[in-house]
């Protein structure tokens, strides 16, 4: 990869490579854009092929935080970082030390919080070292665990695409075919069960499907079949760029909504998406509500759930946006919703042009 053609290209801000011998840290923090405000975003632990995996993965996440907080109408930029390691076997509380002073060093730019391979135990340990965690689970003021306002914003963002395509937002005896039931997963499937709707449900983790089947009654099916489920709407709350030219063909819904990020595995597969009459909410519009909710943390009177709550409500009207500007302009949800991103952070660039004493 040449790394700084890349950083050019998407008007990436700063790269770091963080290695510590002592703890085995290797780490990536990238910032995309401040524009906003600091860069909010979390940190992931994944065990990487290879070292430019974890490169392009760190680049495409802090990006796509970008946009999340610029659509979700948020003061904050975006960023991202990855631990290259074996979440299960390779922590520790000088590598999580290590990786917060490199956090600390970074002067507030950058903002961490949990992501995918990484419990509250750790971030504890992240934050002896730096006060620029948000998220803690056990600390006074910390907004806690993201994922049931994660859960709500997605919920909301899927009846925004209901409304367009039958005409009313309710969710009432359609069939949702959710992919990936962890935490979000779980909590959207009670959003949908507790309207009414038919749940097909699939995970790698038996113990998943056998929760989600016992409390809510779903139908179940191998990890494989639910691309080509019969089925109103497909939820992907788990694996990336699960939308890609050999599912693309074979998906039976009207709508894809769901929590998972980069959904898309380029970009020309939304309109690919659109030719078929299928509508996407873009993902990191409709799974805003956990940024939304620990950013809340970072407003002066402190964590407000309620507040965080209305906040995550408001995605429901960002969808519906999305959706007028694809009608508008003729183009898929997918770029719809960057022009609405890129326009409110090149908006605020100008207004910060104003020299302020």
């Amino acid at each position: 990869m040449e790394i700084f053609q890349k950083l050019q290209e998407y008007h990436y801000e700063q790269l770091m490579f963080c290695h510590d011998a002592t703890s085995g840290l290797k780490a990536i923090i990238c910032i995309h854009d401040t524009t906003l405000g600091p860069a909010l975003g979390g940190t992931r632990m994944w065990d990487y092929e290879c070292e430019e995996d974890a490169l392009t993965d760190v680049l495409r996440l802090a990006r796509g935080m970008t946009y999340k907080a610029a659509v979700a109408g948020l003061n904050l930029g975006g960023g991202k970082a990855v631990i290259i390691g074996n979440s299960k076997k390779d922590k520790s509380e000088s590598l999580f030390r290590s990786f917060g002073r490199y956090v600390q060093s970074l002067g507030g730019r950058y903002i961490t919080a949990e992501d995918v391979g990484i419990g509250p135990a750790d971030m504890d340990y992240v934050r002896m070292e730096t006060k620029h965690v948000t998220g803690l689970e056990y600390h006074s003021g910390s907004s806690g665990d993201p994922s049931p306002v994660t859960a709500f914003g997605v919920w909301q963002s899927m009846q925004a695409c209901a409304k367009e395509v039958w005409g009313k937002r309710e969710l009432t005896g359609k069939t949702i075919a959710v992919q990936g039931l962890g935490h979000v997963g779980y909590y959207l499937c009670k959003h949908l069960y507790e309207e009414g709707a038919n749940l097909i449900v699939t995970d790698i983790n038996e113990e998943n499907v056998q929760r989600v089947v016992d409390d809510f009654g779903a139908k179940t099916v191998a990890p494989n079949d639910i691309y080509d489920v019969d089925c109103d709407v497909y939820a992907p709350c788990a694996l990336g760029a699960v939308v890609n030219d050999n599912t693309i063909d074979g998906f039976k819904c009207q709508i894809i909504c769901g929590a998972a990020n980069n959904q898309l595995k380029e970009l020309r597969h939304g309109e690919l998406l659109r030719k078929r009459n299928i509508l996407y909410a873009p993902d990191y519009v409709a799974n805003a509500g956990g940024l939304i909710n620990v950013a809340d943390e970072l407003i002066e009177d402190g964590y407000n759930r309620e507040r965080a709550m209305r906040k995550a409500g408001l995605i429901y009207d960002s969808i519906r946006k999305i959706i007028e500007i694809s009608k508008r302009e003729d183009i898929s949800t997918a770029q719809a919703a960057d022009i609405l991103a890129e326009s409110r952070i090149a908006t605020i660039r100008g207004v910060k042009k104003v020299f302020v004493a």
